[in-house]
């Protein structure tokens, strides 16, 4: 094996051709210890070297001049000059990091520093909460101030334009829920029951819950940016010094276009995920369609379709509340919005199914 390199009085004497093959078995550290205050890199007798070659020695600079070891090239030949410089222009040393040792007392200080975030957002949405209904009941005193207008804008926006992902969404569910229902009803000759799975959990839990996630991911989401742009752009500051209120002008009709609309869009997603059973229900099981209402009519109690329609205005105004509040948290950035946005329908999504999941046991515990 040829020798590659020579090392006197802190000098390394480069020799013979360094490329990928020859530089495989090197490691940086075997040279380190031959260097205390200087390296001289001799290049004279070097005769090839390539991008590999290179960067092996663009390390080993660099972890020299990490240590405080001055380096320096020495007889380099201008074709091999011009390759260090082009790849010293694009050379990143990859690094291992260092495993932090766990320190437990950052961990409580980290644990308090989340708490009081939390704690201090649990505190403004309380406050965001007060103001709303404070402007509310001022609006029921006096109903000639309410802006129906707005409130119409945005039941058309946020509820109406909605419907079609609604109605989609909604069939898609009810064919899914169905589909596998009757693959495992079949096999036990219990094909009828179909009507009172897809019957009961459609209308009293799947409808009402996927409508809402809809509703939050595409109204919320746009409450928020709304109200972030109207934030950054100062309009909302403007309006406050004008005397108009935020909550009168901004707030109160938004939130109350989904509470008012919220009912009529889950008894569209209701109709439409039980149209869809009822497709399956035919085309797997030959339920058709009369005897399927029939059995509907049987075994679906009024209170379970009750039930979702009263949950709904409940998810709008949690969806509402929380667009709103997310939108006045932006602040004056263009990439606040998209946080806030993303943390309104975020959290939306959340207190929609933690809320649906609580009315769903204290029901149960009611025997309702």
């Amino acid at each position: 094996m040829k020798t590659l390199f020579q090392i006197q009085n802190q000098t390394l004497f480069v020799l013979e051709s360094w490329d990928k093959n020859s530089v495989a078995d090197l490691k940086i550290a075997d040279f380190m210890k031959h260097f205390q205050t200087q390296c001289i890199l001799d290049f004279h007798h070097l005769q090839f070297i390539d991008m590999a070659g290179v960067r092996f020695f663009l390390a080993l600079e660099y972890e020299l001049q990490k240590k405080g070891i001055v380096s320096q090239r020495v007889h380099l030949d201008e074709k091999f000059d011009a390759l260090f410089e082009l790849c010293g222009k694009n050379y990143q040393r990859i690094v291992k990091r260092e495993k932090k040792p766990f320190n437990i007392a950052k961990l409580f200080v980290d644990l308090g520093a989340l708490s009081l975030d939390l704690l201090g957002i649990l505190k403004r949405f309380i406050c965001f909460v007060g103001e709303f209904f404070a402007t509310f009941f001022k609006c029921f005193k006096k109903p000639q101030t309410f802006r129906f207008i707005a409130f119409l804008y945005h039941i058309e926006n946020s509820a109406l334009k909605a419907l079609p992902i609604v109605i989609l969404t909604a069939l898609l569910v009810g064919v899914v829920l169905a589909y596998q229902a009757a693959f495992q009803l079949a096999q036990f000759g219990a094909n009828i029951f179909i009507v009172d799975l897809v019957g009961i959990s459609a209308t009293r839990e799947l409808a009402p819950l996927i409508a809402a996630i809809v509703i939050a991911g595409r109204s919320a989401s746009s409450y928020t940016a709304q109200i972030g742009v109207m934030k950054i752009t100062d309009e909302i500051a403007a309006m406050n010094t004008m005397g108009f209120s935020t909550f009168h002008f901004i707030i109160i009709p938004r939130v109350l276009a989904l509470v008012v609309a919220m009912p009529l869009i889950v008894a569209v997603s209701d109709f439409v995920s039980i149209f869809g059973g009822m497709i399956v229900a035919h085309l797997n099981l030959d339920i058709n369609f009369i005897e399927f209402l029939r059995r509907f009519k049987e075994a679906v109690e009024l209170k379970h379709i009750i039930i979702g329609l009263v949950k709904a205005p409940i998810f709008g105004f949690l969806i509402g509340l929380i667009a709103c509040f997310r939108g006045l948290e932006v602040k004056h950035t263009t990439q606040s919005i998209g946080i806030y946005t993303t943390k309104s329908v975020v959290n939306a999504i959340f207190w929609v199914i933690a809320f649906d999941a609580l009315f769903s046991v204290i029901l149960t515990q009611m025997g309702v």
